[in-house]
């Protein structure tokens, strides 16, 4: 962590709106979708020594536990089973602050090599 990366005060997940607010201590907020966690995902899985995978049919995905790793870091467990990435305060707050930007690459990347967001499995089946 550099001098210039602020440190996370606070982490509230919103379930229901798949949101994630993370509040830094130079006093900004930010809400960031659980989806644009997942396929950003530090985690050695998805990152591949700098050529990170397109991950793809997240839209629906959720955050079931957010484990703290020290002063530094928290551990996201995903309603996919994902759980290895470890997002630092540095990592949170470049997707934080750069995700308008990040994101718009994300949704080129999925057009390009016409992948989708949408869940593989409707998540909303309701059986009788």
């Amino acid at each position: 962590m550099t001098q210039s990366t602020p440190t996370v005060s606070g982490i509230k997940l919103k379930r229901q709106s798949k949101l994630l607010e993370v509040t830094f201590d130079n006093g900004q907020t930010y809400n960031i979708s659980c989806e644009m966690l997942r396929v950003f995902s530090p985690s050695a899985e998805v990152q591949r020594h700098g050529n990170p995978i397109l991950v793809t049919h997240k839209k629906a995905v959720n955050i079931t536990a957010i484990e703290p790793v020290g002063h530094y870091a928290v551990k996201i467990v995903f309603d996919d089973g994902h759980d290895t990435g470890l997002y630092s305060w540095q990592v949170l707050y470049n997707l934080c602050s750069n995700q308008a930007e990040l994101w718009q690459q994300y949704l080129a990347r999925l057009r390009a090599e016409k992948g989708s967001r949408e869940p593989l499995i409707d998540m909303n089946i309701k059986y009788s």
